[in-house]
C-alpha cells in the first residue's frame, strides 16, 4: 500500500496513531483532515528505539488527530 492508502486503511480500522520512521511522510501527505495522528521516529533501528520507549509513548499519547510529532531517537554509537 502507498502511504495515503495505508493511512486511510488505518483510520478505517479505528487506529488513532500511525507510528513510522518515514521522515518524509509529513511532506508526502496532507494531514489536515486526517483522523489519525502521526508519530515519526528519526531512527528506525530497534536498539536505539528500545531505550526511548517512555518518550515514544508520551508522543503517542500527545499527538492529536491530523497532528504530527517527531521523536528524535539518538543513534547508538
Amino acid at each position: 500500500m502507498k502511504n495515503g492508502d495505508l493511512l486511510t486503511a488505518a483510520e478505517a480500522a479505528g487506529f488513532d496513531v500511525f507510528l513510522t520512521a518515514d521522515k518524509n511522510i509529513r511532506y508526502q501527505q496532507n494531514l489536515e483532515h486526517r483522523r489519525i495522528g502521526i508519530v515519526v521516529l528519526t531512527v528506525g533501528r530497534w536498539a536505539p528505539v528500545r531505550g526511548m520507549l517512555a518518550e515514544i509513548a508520551a508522543a503517542v499519547n500527545a499527538v492529536q488527530p491530523g497532528g504530527y510529532v517527531e521523536v528524535e531517537v539518538k543513534a547508538s554509537e
